[in-house]
């Protein structure tokens, strides 16, 4: 089974010993960030530094200065790692020591872009505006994106891209100094706080023929409740329905199934036209259409369609990758099971044989490790004992 494991170019770029670590721990190619979020990174392994901070979503190669001229929003450059190159430099290290290499492209994450357009980002049905989360609704966003994953995926000496959060961005976000636990949100609740209201949204729901003031006012009735008591438990696209109603929720989605087809298609049309035959395109997804993030939600049979297979969340036991999965059991693409290794982060290395076992019974063809540059020692020696294993 082909294994990936993830990595940062600050992982790489001044560690002379990274590539050939890597490839000691038995995986076949790196998906290497290209386009990355604001994050604070820990390198337990680098010997100049140990925290990388990248304050702002960023581009982590030199964006072409023509391509972008004039252009509003564009993409931000780096300035933490001192080199020009990152992504280019890392990638050229990691090909020396036998690896493939495939681009890691975020897209619609991004705060800095949120905090200097702020009519590009989702408004939930309170007026709060989401400063992490661009409205992918929004045509100067969508084309922003579309050329964003263009560049960003297709760079020098790389066979394939990953587009992560290439749909809608919502409520939940791992945020500096979070307090929003107070008050418990099911995935039903957050799909109606995920629920934009800006111009182009509203305009979107009256072709479902949904008022938008009334739409706005449903959801905070429906959301009412939980802020009197607890929060609100429901769960599944049944909780949402019971939220808000089954039509109400059936309208909400085909607005949101809609836009995001039409980023996730030009998204990738732009990707196959820039970087020519032979290039692999995969999405990081969930089978739930209605829910937002990192993986965005999708229909399985259309997005094989569209690209050319997924990368699936199938850490947290047998039943998230049989629920991750399922809907994507016995067709012909590449169904990649993410699995995440480090354990301060919730991930299970020493089970990485058995989940792995678990998941190629249920259809995974491929393998993703989440994150190699992140993973303790003790991580990563557990990591290349079950793909030793696995290999046999």
């Amino acid at each position: 089974m082909k294994t990936s494991a993830f990595l940062y170019p600050w992982d790489v770029i001044g560690d002379p010993d990274a590539p050939a670590r890597i490839a000691d721990l038995g995986v076949q190619q790196v998906t290497l960030a290209s386009a990355y979020h604001s994050t604070r990174a820990l390198t337990p392994r680098h010997p100049e530094r140990r925290i990388v901070t990248a304050q702002h979503a960023a581009v982590l190669y030199p964006p072409d200065a023509s391509r972008w001229a004039g252009r509003e929003p564009a993409p931000y450059a780096q300035t933490w790692v001192d080199r020009d190159d990152p992504y280019g430099d890392a990638a050229h290290a990691l090909a020396g020591a036998g690896l493939d290499v495939h681009s890691w492209v975020v897209l619609a994450h991004n705060s800095r872009l949120g905090a200097e357009y702020p009519h590009h980002s989702v408004v939930n049905a309170y007026g709060d505006r989401y400063p992490w989360a661009p409205c992918i609704a929004r045509p100067a966003v969508r084309d922003y994106l579309v050329a964003l994953a263009e560049e960003a995926a297709a760079r020098p000496g790389t066979s394939g891209t990953e587009l992560e959060s290439c749909g809608w961005y919502g409520f939940a976000h791992l945020h500096a100094h979070d307090k929003v636990t107070g008050v418990g949100l099911g995935d039903a609740a957050q799909y109606l706080m995920s629920l934009c209201f800006c111009a182009s949204c509203r305009d979107g729901y009256a072709a479902q023929g949904l008022d938008a003031d009334e739409l706005g006012a449903a959801v905070r009735r429906a959301l009412a409740p939980g802020w009197a008591g607890s929060g609100s438990t429901e769960a599944g696209w049944s909780g949402v329905e019971k939220l808000l109603g089954p039509g109400l929720a059936d309208a909400t989605l085909r607005w949101r199934t809609s836009a995001a087809r039409a980023l996730q298609e030009a998204a990738v049309a732009a990707v196959r036209a820039a970087a020519g035959p032979g290039f692999q395109v995969l999405l990081h997804a969930d089978p739930a259409p209605y829910r937002s993030g990192a993986n965005a939600g999708v229909e399985a049979e259309h997005i094989l369609g569209v690209a050319d297979g997924v990368v699936l969340p199938c850490t947290g036991g047998d039943a998230v990758r049989e629920a991750v999965l399922g809907p994507f059991a016995g067709r012909s693409a590449v169904l990649a099971a993410n699995f995440g290794v480090v354990t301060g982060m919730g991930g299970a290395p020493g089970t990485l044989e058995r989940d792995a076992a678990h998941a190629a019974s249920l259809g995974a063809n491929q393998l993703r490790l989440y994150h190699a540059g992140l993973a303790s020692d003790p991580d990563l020696r557990a990591v290349a004992e079950a793909l030793s294993r696995i290999g046999r």
